[in-house]
């Protein structure tokens, strides 16, 4: 499962040369020239934001601020040609994850990227088999199945659906909301109880897992690997 990357950066010759680096390692990168175009896209929770501190608009900071108060989970780098000391200090009070001064070798931001990517997410998920594996389960999206060993653990539709996207948003926050346009549809029109209904019948099934409930906003599928 390729993972997504947002870059912010407005240098345009380092924005297209961080881009190719971070393709090349097999990332789906999206980049941004400017504070305020990025700022539109924060629903999208792409898994890893890289973000320059010196924008033309909306500045870094403000980025940041924003992103948080979105998803406190999804993760930041931040990149600066400024004071380097004051910049990491206010990166991390903001909750960035890692720093870069410029100017660094691109491969040091892919090394970078690599290690924050394992760490909040554990190694790749899919295999040469085809298969994706999160803690002692696999789950086939071929076969819309998930398996316990060699035993099949029987889903209806929509909590394989429901477990699939909490799989590929493993240990990121993601509000009912989200849960209800992903898997049921914008065009769902109900209660979103549904939404805990199926959880609750997920954590049954799949019950070496740990599905967090953030109260008052959503999900969270805790997992290391």
């Amino acid at each position: 499962m390729s993972r997504n990357i947002y870059l912010v950066e407005d240098e345009k010759s380092l924005n297209l040369l961080l881009q190719k680096y971070l393709e090349r390692e097999g990332y789906n990168v999206t980049t941004f020239f400017d504070g305020s175009t990025a700022m539109e896209r924060i629903r999208d929770l792409p898994d890893l934001w890289i973000l320059d501190i010196m924008l033309p608009d909306i500045d870094g900071y403000e980025l940041i601020k924003a992103i948080k108060e979105y998803n406190k989970s999804t993760p930041v780098i931040f990149m600066s040609a400024r004071n380097e000391e004051l910049d990491r200090v206010v990166g991390l009070e903001l909750g960035s994850d890692d720093y870069l001064s410029k100017p660094f070798l691109p491969r040091e931001l892919v090394i970078r990227t690599n290690k924050l990517m394992e760490r909040i997410y554990g190694r790749s998920e899919e295999k040469n088999d085809g298969l994706i594996y999160v803690g002692e389960y696999k789950l086939s999206e071929k076969q819309r199945a998930v398996f316990d060993g060699d035993k099949e653990i029987q889903l209806t539709n929509k909590e394989f659906e429901l477990f699939y996207y909490l799989v590929k948003n493993k240990n990121i926050v993601v509000s009912r909301e989200q849960i209800l346009n992903n898997v049921w549809g914008e065009d769902y029109f109900g209660s979103d109880r549904v939404v805990d209904d199926t959880i609750r019948r997920l954590r049954k099934k799949v019950d070496k897992l740990n599905i967090e409930t953030v109260y008052g906003y959503g999900y969270k599928l805790v997992c290391k690997s």
